[in-house]
């Protein structure tokens, strides 16, 4: 177990040289035939993109809203 977490931190380091992580519940835009999207805690972002590309591609306002049962 020791040795998982271990390699999970370093992959984590590692990758963080040339990518950055968003964290929060963010999910994509719904595709319009099928309604399929993705939804995620943690994003792992190319560096070069821009925050406001990133937005608009993912943010949770795409997220399906919960609708209570009454």
């Amino acid at each position: 177990m020791k040795n998982i977490v271990i390699v999970l931190t370093c992959s984590l380091l590692l990758a963080n040289c040339s990518n950055r992580y968003v964290f929060g519940t963010k999910c994509t835009s719904p595709d319009k035939i099928t309604g399929a999207y993705e939804k995620s805690f943690i994003w792992s972002v190319d560096r070069n993109m821009s925050n406001d590309f990133f937005g608009k591609r993912i943010s949770k306002e795409n997220c399906p809203k919960k609708v209570k049962n009454s």
